[in-house]
């Protein structure tokens, strides 16, 4: 990714929190933020991934289709944040990394030999 891209995907990142704290009163997305935009070289396109605190996936799968169906309010919002010829369209996904490094965490674990368990005397 090229320096622009960089700071392109890092300004819609941070002007799309700013939308979301302040501007969407929508309560199924409080528990939301953006952890990361990846924008193509065009910047046509931008992948937004959502993390949503909270363990019920329905609930968190509901915020990130919620943003989805206000993508238009958000891209206009965007748009007069952002000093671009042309606005990305906006794809929200949900950012599934924290359960995926809870889930290697956990299968690492399990490989650990167990530490209560008394050595075996093989000499006898």
């Amino acid at each position: 990714m090229s320096q622009r891209t960089e700071r392109v995907a890092d300004q819609i990142r941070s002007e799309l929190s700013q939308i979301l704290r302040m501007e969407m009163k929508d309560p199924r997305i409080q528990l939301a933020s953006i952890s990361a935009v990846e924008v193509t070289r065009d910047f046509s396109h931008a992948k937004i991934l959502v993390s949503v605190l909270g363990d019920d996936l329905s609930k968190r799968e509901e915020a990130v289709e919620t943003l989805r169906q206000a993508k238009g309010w958000v891209r206009s919002h965007l748009a007069r944040r952002l000093r671009l010829r042309q606005t990305p369209e906006l794809h929200f996904e949900l950012d599934r990394g924290a359960e995926h490094s809870q889930r290697i965490n956990e299968l690492l674990a399990g490989l650990q030999p167990a530490t209560d368990e008394e050595p075996v005397d093989e000499g006898t």
